[in-house]
């Protein structure tokens, strides 16, 4: 009996295929505009959480404090409270820590053969390439002797390879540096533009200490990155970091810190939250689009009802009962429903890649998604054709087979 009323349902659903496709639309936008939605918040999600990840692992910035000349109050850094024996104490000291690097920057040109570069100069430790996530792709990195001597040796970036060595070997190559010479141990592996557009390719790492030394002549560093042992660890890492600076910079309690220390995971965080919001919003707002195709079935139904109305008294005089024709008219609008959600959830696929690929935005599939928009697009078929059905069940035989 079942698959008697599931055959009369595809069978009257057949008769008017305009008319049903028509009913579908509904549907079809709805669920089309959830899986696009979904799957553009989540790529933009994922992006955001990538970028902020390519910055560093559980990464925590020391930065000096702000001073204050003239009544005028200067940015982060515009102090010299911080050296690197406060960064050695906090390796050592802070039990949450698994990296540390002093960091120290400066606009340098260098000069290789009759190639030369201006470029961002970094001193670091050998801990930044744990901290920032970075490899060397050729060569090796400098060791702490070599921080702890001072020597005149460097990594490159590999847009400062590409440009002083064209085609050519660049680890082992003798490079000047202001004039000073330095020897290439190594070149990193490329990682292409940061979320602010900035060339992160272009770059010459070198020893803080010999930056500190016999670049910027001066015994103090700007700021530092340090890791923490994983992301529940960097809240703990923080307090600990901020401890030790208090205490070894004779910071009473009620005084201002000379020193910040931000915490990325927590930048990581607001921007997931954000993200997670927005792709809820926009489902949300795709999701009218799902009860608007489901008023739209409950008014071709009833519509169906009335010019149906003799077939419904000629099937009940012949002995089909209530539940027969009310299930009858159910089983059309859940057909309706499920067909109209997975068209739909083709459709949300196809406009999810167009948009990636004309507009170059990120985007994700979310298979919860596509399951749950054709789940609740059946639903949607059978709470709004219920009302049919039952009016239709409940027509009196007599009556209906007077219609005209």
């Amino acid at each position: 009996m079942t698959w008697q009323v599931l055959k009369i349902a595809v069978d009257a659903l057949s008769r008017n295929k305009a008319r049903s496709l028509l009913t579908m639309l509904g549907i079809i936008i709805g669920v089309s505009s959830v899986i696009a939605m979904v799957s553009l918040g989540q790529g933009a999600q994922q992006q955001v959480q990538e970028q902020i990840s390519s910055m560093g692992t559980n990464m925590l910035i020391v930065q000096s404090g702000s001073q204050r000349s003239a009544g005028v109050r200067g940015g982060a850094g515009s102090t010299t409270t911080l050296t690197p024996e406060d960064f050695e104490a906090i390796q050592r000291e802070a039990s949450s820590v698994a990296a540390v690097s002093p960091t120290v920057n400066t606009n340098v040109t260098v000069v290789a053969g009759n190639q030369n570069w201006s470029t961002r100069g970094e001193g670091v430790a050998p801990g930044y390439l744990t901290i920032r996530n970075r490899a060397v792709a050729d060569g090796t990195f400098f060791t702490d002797a070599d921080v702890k001597s001072a020597v005149r040796v460097a990594v490159l970036g590999k847009t400062v390879a590409d440009t002083l060595f064209p085609g050519g070997e660049a680890v082992g190559q003798t490079i000047r540096v202001r004039n000073l010479p330095f020897k290439v141990v190594g070149v990193l592996e490329a990682k292409g533009q940061s979320q602010m557009g900035q060339d992160q390719d272009d770059t010459i790492l070198m020893p803080y200490t010999t930056v500190m030394k016999k670049l910027n002549a001066v015994t103090y560093v700007s700021s530092g990155a340090v890791s923490a042992k994983s992301a529940e660890a960097t809240a703990q890492a923080q307090a600990e970091i901020e401890a030790i600076l208090r205490a070894r910079h004779n910071i009473r309690n009620g005084q201002e810190d000379d020193f910040t220390v931000r915490n990325l995971t927590e930048l990581a965080d607001a921007a997931q939250s954000t993200s997670r919001v927005l792709t809820l919003l926009l489902g949300c707002v795709a999701g009218v689009s799902l009860l608007v195709g489901g008023i739209g079935i409950m008014n071709i139904m009833l519509v169906s009802v009335t010019e149906r109305t003799r077939e419904i008294g000629i099937r009940m005089a012949m002995g089909a009962r209530t539940h027969h024709v009310r299930n009858q008219f159910l089983i059309e609008a859940l057909i309706l429903g499920l067909a109209g959600g997975l068209i739909g959830v083709l459709g949300g696929i196809a406009v999810s890649f167009t948009i990636a690929i004309v507009f170059g935005w990120p985007q994700l599939l979310s298979p919860t998604a596509m399951i749950g928009s054709s789940l609740f697009s059946m639903a949607i078929g059978v709470f709004f054709g219920y009302y049919p059905a039952r009016k239709a069940a409940e027509l009196d035989p007599i009556e209906a087979l007077r219609f005209e």
